[in-house]
């Protein structure tokens, strides 16, 4: 029986704005004081009134457009209902039938198309914290994350294997960082990702991938904080799935936790459907609408970005690894661009700068690439001899190695390089070898 991964992502990122989704508490809650970032809006006390962050918005629509999707001309904001000690209203501030985006395509390096989904905008839940009070193990609740603009992007299940989906996830991360809507910092849980499993079996092994049915269920793995962390998860998840179906049994619809020192899954509920969520719009916020220059104004307002600048420093000459290396940190990568066009006016080509940056880390010795290229060019000059004393060194080795200056006359070519040795051991290896070479030439003919 062949066992084929069938597996698609959700990936949440908060976004870096100033005020969360809808009030004006600071957006920033890593590192603060619990409960000291928050009002009566992302307490969800009564009476309170959200206004969506037109920001958060943009920045949400700027990611679609990076990663090929539709930008909806009519879009808004719903209720999700759940019970959970960190959702303070009793539901939560999202969206369903009519997200911001839709229907995105991102290639991978090897030419494979992932296909989007959707990427909607909704409010991030707060945080719960498990530690010992008193000698006693306790559940506190720190709402200081409640509302912070948190941006959603779900991927159809095109990944079947676990090496594409860390390729697509920090190519994701790499975008979201140069469009500057994110820090994208797994640490500090700015970005979070989830995977919907399943196996495809079949005992014909002829089948074209993208002719699957979908199995009649999905695992999904929750609360995952590293690409390596996913990995585990899902490989473990995967090796679950094999055995239960092998023994005959069916996989059950759940949604799973990863338990990094067993290296397994575990349950942690079953997995909901949308009805079970009770959605319905969001009476509070109007609907948004954009019209096409709105939207086209955006695009024009996009940086390049990764797969565009990877096509130019190729050009360029530069290997893959420098390449990523480069384009990794997009201040670094600026400042390498920057160079390049100071090296050209100094015939310091982009290949030589970039080993000095990635090889030696020349450029975290000089705040301005100018100074970078300055350095290169000191580097790279060398003190010649004057002509007059280039000349005279070669009438003397003319004069005294008779024997290879008559072998040269006589068509042997060859000696010719011993002869500018020669020439290069009376100037102490100062000679401008093409100078020698044409007053050498020279002479011989006389």
């Amino acid at each position: 029986m062949e066992y084929i991964p069938i597996i698609g992502l959700e990936v949440h990122v908060e976004l870096s704005t100033k005020s969360k989704m809808f009030c004006g508490c600071p957006a920033d809650p890593f590192g603060k004081q619990p409960n000291t970032q928050t009002c009566p809006v992302c307490l969800g006390l009564p009476g309170a009134l959200p206004i969506a962050n037109g920001k958060a918005v943009k920045d949400t629509i700027k990611f679609g457009l990076a990663v090929n999707c539709k930008i909806s001309h009519f879009a808004k904001f719903d209720r999700k209902h759940y019970t959970y000690p960190d959702l303070p209203k009793g539901y939560q501030t999202s969206q369903y039938d009519m997200p911001l985006c839709l229907s995105g395509v991102t290639t991978l390096s090897d030419g494979k198309p992932i296909r989007i989904r959707r990427i909607h905008l909704e409010e991030d839940a707060g945080k719960m914290v498990h530690e010992k009070l008193d000698g006693k193990r306790v559940s506190l609740i720190d709402f200081n994350r409640s509302s912070v603009p948190l941006m959603e992007m779900v991927t159809e299940p095109d990944f079947h294997d676990t090496e594409s989906i860390s390729a697509f996830l920090k190519e994701i991360q790499l975008i979201v960082r140069y469009l500057g809507i994110s820090s994208a910092d797994m640490e500090k849980g700015s970005m979070r990702l989830e995977a919907n499993v399943s196996l495809f079996q079949s005992q014909d092994t002829s089948y074209m991938i993208q002719d699957i049915d979908l199995p009649d269920y999905k695992v999904e793995l929750k609360n995952i904080n590293s690409f390596k962390f996913l990995e585990k998860a899902i490989k473990a998840e995967l090796k679950r799935q094999e055995a239960l179906l092998e023994s005959g049994e069916k996989v059950k619809q759940e949604t799973r936790g990863y338990d990094e020192d067993h290296d397994e899954t575990f349950s942690q509920r079953s997995k909901e459907e949308a009805h079970d969520y009770r959605y319905f719009p969001e009476a509070d916020l109007p609907p948004m609408r954009f019209s096409d220059e709105e939207i086209a104004s955006i695009k024009d307002s996009l940086p390049e970005l990764p797969q565009s600048k990877r096509e130019k420093y190729s050009q360029w000459q530069l290997s893959t690894q420098y390449i990523e290396t480069l384009l990794s940190d997009k201040t670094r990568g600026e400042y390498f661009e920057q160079a390049v066009t100071v090296g050209q006016k100094h015939n310091v080509s982009a290949k030589m700068i970039a080993d000095l940056m990635v090889n030696k880390s020349l450029d975290k010795e000089f705040e301005e690439p100018e100074g970078l290229v300055r350095k290169i060019v000191e580097l790279t000059k060398r003190s010649y001899a004057e002509p007059e004393a280039v000349k005279l060194a070669v009438e003397q080795v003319v004069q005294e190695q008779t024997k290879p200056v008559n072998d040269y006359k006589n068509g042997n070519a060859n000696v010719i390089g011993f002869l500018i040795g020669q020439v290069q051991k009376i100037l102490q290896g100062q000679g401008e070898p093409k100078l020698i070479q044409e007053l050498l030439l020279r002479e011989l003919q006389k």
